[in-house]
This record gives C-alpha cells, sequence and structure tokens, in this order.
C-alpha cells in the first residue's frame, strides 16, 4: 500500500525529532557536552594528580632518608631522625611520621590513632587516622624493620581534600555553565539553520506555485550560500527551458495553422459540385505539398530528439573535415550562382572522428543559410582549419548580418528574426547545427562579423 505523500510546502507534517535542523543542534549540544566533560577530566586530573604525585614523592623520599638512618644507627639513629623531621618547620602539620611495635603501640613520633589495619610493608595506601581529635584522610607508606616494628610515613590529605573540593566545585558549576551554553547555543543554531533552510523552502513553494521568476535570496559564502547559488542556475535553465517549450509550442501552432489552412479550404472547393477537374487535380496537389511540409517540420523534430539523445554517437569514424566541407561547396555552387553569390572554399585536410552524413547535413544548413540570408553580400566563405589546436569548420557570407538581440536566441527552435520571416523556412537549421555539433562533442560559435555573420563548429581537439 502506497503511503501518502506531504503536500509541498507543508512544514506543519515535520515532527521536532524528524527535523535535520533539531538532530544537528542535538549533535552540537552533546559534542560542547562531551568536550567540555572531557575538558574538566583534563583539568582535574592534571590538577589533583600533580598534588598527588608531589605528595607521594614527598613521603618516598622522607622514607629512604629514614630507612637509612635505621641502617646506619638502629632505633636511636632512627627515633633521633624523625625528631628532627617533625621540628623543621616544614609540612610540620601536614607530615605523619613514626614507628609502631608489632602489637601497633606509637614508639615514636605524631602518629595517632589509626583506624583499620596499616597498608602492606612497602606499599602507598589510603587510610584514616585521628589527629588533634578529628579523624582525617591519610596517605602513607608502611615500612617493616629488622626488629619487627614499622616505620610510618604519611601525610595529612587535608589541604588536598580541601583542593579537590575546591576543583570539583569549580567544574560543577563550569559543567552547569556549559549544560546552559549548549543548550541556548543549540537553539540559536537551530534557528539560524531553520531559518536558512525555511527560506529556501518558501522560495520553492512560491516556484511550485507558479512563480517561476522567484529566486534564493544569496548571502554570505558557505554551504548554503553555495547552494542557493545551485539552486537559483537550475531555476534558471528551468525557467528558460519553460520559455523555449512555450515558444516551441507557439511556433507548431503557428507553423502548422497555414498549411492546415490551406489543405482544409482546398478539400473543401473540392467537396463543390461545380469544382473544374483540372482545379481539383491542382488543389490535390497543393495540399499533398502543404502535408509534405508539415512532414518535413515533424521530421526536423524528430532528427533533433535523435541527436540530443546521442544514438548517432555510435557510428563515428575518421573522417577529413576538408573534404566533406570542399564536397559541400560543390554541391552548393550551382544554387549560389542562382542567387548571385559567390561561394568560396579554404581550407587543408583536417582529421576529425565524428558521422559523414550528419556533418555534411549541418554544413548544408550552414551554407543553405548564408547563400539564403546573405546574398546581398555577393559572398559567402567556407574554411576548415586549426585554432589553438582545434578543428575548426566556418562559414561566413557578407549580408546584413544579425541584430545583436537575436543573437542569443537564433539557435532556439522556430526563431526567426523579424527580417527573415518573408523567407521560407521554419527556424530550425541552427538548432539540427547545434545538436549535431554538441553530438560531436564540439561547440557551435556565432558571432557578427563586419560586415555580415559568421558561424563556426568548433571540435574537440584530436
Amino acid at each position: 500500500m502506497a503511503r501518502p505523500r506531504a503536500k509541498p510546502g507543508a512544514g506543519a507534517g515535520v515532527s521536532l525529532r524528524g527535523s535535520i535542523a533539531f538532530r544537528l543542534a542535538v549533535g552540537y549540544g552533546l559534542l560542547l557536552a562531551a568536550s567540555m566533560a572531557t575538558l574538566s577530566a583534563i583539568v582535574y586530573f592534571g590538577t589533583v594528580g600533580v598534588f598527588e604525585h608531589s605528595i607521594d614523592s614527598k613521603i618516598m623520599s622522607v622514607e629512604a632518608r629514614l630507612a637509612d638512618a635505621w641502617t646506619s644507627d638502629g632505633r636511636r639513629g632512627l627515633v633521633r631522625e624523625i625528631d628532627a623531621q617533625l621540628h623543621d618547620l616544614i609540612d610540620t602539620d601536614t607530615e605523619v611520621v613514626g614507628v609502631v611495635d608489632a602489637q601497633g603501640h606509637v614508639l615514636a613520633g605524631n602518629l595517632g590513632r589509626w583506624y583499620g589495619d596499616l597498608p602492606p610493608s612497602g606499599e602507598l595506601g589510603f587510610g584514616q587516622m585521628q589527629r588533634n581529635g578529628t579523624p582525617v584522610s591519610v596517605r602513607l607508606i608502611a615500612t617493616r624493620l629488622d626488629d619487627g616494628s614499622r616505620l610510618v610515613v604519611g601525610r595529612d590529605l587535608i589541604e588536598l581534600d580541601a583542593i579537590r573540593s575546591v576543583v570539583e566545585r569549580a567544574l560543577l558549576v563550569s559543567a552547569a555553565m556549559s549544560i546552559v551554553l549548549a543548550f541556548f547555543g543549540a537553539q540559536i543554531f537551530r534557528s539560524r539553520l531553520e531559518a536558512r533552510i525555511g527560506r529556501i523552502r518558501r522560495t520553492t513553494a512560491r516556484i511550485a506555485a507558479g512563480e517561476l521568476s522567484s529566486r534564493i535570496v544569496v548571502m554570505g559564502n558557505d554551504e548554503f550560500a553555495r547552494l542557493g547559488d545551485d539552486i537559483n542556475r537550475m531555476l534558471d535553465r528551468i525557467e528558460a527551458l519553460m520559455e523555449g517549450v512555450r515558444h516551441v509550442s507557439n511556433s507548431i501552432a503557428h507553423d502548422l495553422r497555414t498549411p492546415l489552412s490551406r489543405v482544409r479550404s482546398r478539400l473543401d472547393r473540392a467537396l463543390q459540385v461545380s469544382a473544374d477537374p483540372h482545379a481539383l487535380v491542382a488543389d490535390a496537389r497543393l495540399a499533398i505539398e502543404d502535408i509534405d511540409s508539415v512532414i518535413s517540420l515533424f521530421d526536423k523534430l524528430l532528427q533533433i530528439a535523435a541527436l540530443e539523445s546521442g544514438v548517432r554517437a555510435g557510428t563515428f569514424e575518421k573522417l577529413d573535415l576538408a573534404a566533406i566541407a570542399h564536397d559541400m561547396t560543390e554541391l552548393y555552387e550551382a544554387a549560389a550562382e542562382e542567387q548571385g553569390v559567390l561561394l568560396r572554399f579554404a581550407g587543408r585536410p583536417t582529421t576529425i572522428r565524428g558521422d559523414r552524413d550528419l556533418l555534411a547535413s549541418a554544413l548544408a544548413s550552414l551554407i543553405d543559410n548564408a547563400i539564403k540570408y546573405g546574398r546581398n553580400g555577393g559572398r559567402v566563405d567556407v574554411d576548415v582549419g586549426m585554432v589553438d589546436g582545434a578543428p575548426v569548420l566556418t562559414v561566413r557570407d557578407y549580408g546584413s548580418g544579425v541584430p545583436v538581440e537575436d543573437m542569443d536566441k537564433i539557435t532556439r527552435r522556430f526563431y526567426r528574426v523579424d527580417q527573415s520571416r518573408h523567407l521560407p523556412g521554419n527556424g530550425l537549421g541552427l538548432s539540427i547545427v547545434t545538436a549535431i555539433t554538441q553530438l560531436h562533442e564540439g561547440t557551435l560559435a556565432l558571432r557578427r562579423a563586419d560586415p555580415g555573420f559568421e558561424a563556426s563548429m568548433v571540435f574537440p581537439q584530436p
């Protein structure tokens, strides 16, 4: 069963969770939160961790010195060194130093009441100790001596706990601020994104309603601006194609109406009882000619469609463009002489890949147009050569030329300049030439000469 499609421009049908702006905003918020969490962890471990490492280093340094005193002077030397350590006025409020016997009785130092067991010998550990009537956290090491007693060296962690508390509060405040900033930042990000997308959607809605001239307002040079440029170029092309379709439709209707009207009037005369038999034959012959012109018109349209689809590209072979131009020039010499036009050819052998019949047809259209529209100039030149390494076939007449305002329109189907409407033709010649040139991956270059008009088929470099 087919799913119903939402109406174009119906923004109300898009759920919040289905909105790409919402998903991007949530992703932005989560990324910011993760970044702040990572930064907070780095700050926390970079501060508290440094202090912990400093405390461990001091503990190990004092333990090593007292162990040396035990080794050198025994119990007396150790007690003397402990007493000196406690009265050196350095870290007096936080250091914990002493000796306990096997039963846990304090033999020397400032050890308070210990909660729980001491850590294994030679290992740093954490514990709780009573100092000045207050339980405190302690970081310490307990080294077993030769007589069974244990040397205890440690540090009161009250300062570290205070620092940790300050850091944690600061991080909690920063985390709360980060969440707030992430939320409002995500909302701003979402609103701006929806605004940019909304402008595009409103423009496309107007276009869907028939305003083909509407365009997206482009601001800046970001991805949305480039997307807007691309859409505007696409709309320009669509508008041009729609205008071309309207022009073609009007032209077909105009070009078909006249011959069909003539055919109808002649058939109407043929139905009259008093019609002259000789007149009937003449009318039938003229009607056939009008029908043939209509068939020729549709044949040309079908030819353009076939060329634009590229169905003949598979028949390409190596050809001498100059030889084709020379043959077509000789073919049209007689027709040119009848119009009082001197048709001249100049060129040298030039190899391209293409279809001989199509190239001959395109050249025939160019020569025929040059003779027809430029005969008052008295001369038509056909030239084949290389320009910047590319093969070029040029046909130039020396007539009145094409008005400037019509130069970009004359390759449209059925388009004819005002000064040539009295001449036979239907405005499809240059459209066919353009299609043939594009099929050969070339370009048709048209320019106003002084005097006359010049058309050049420029092919890709061999």
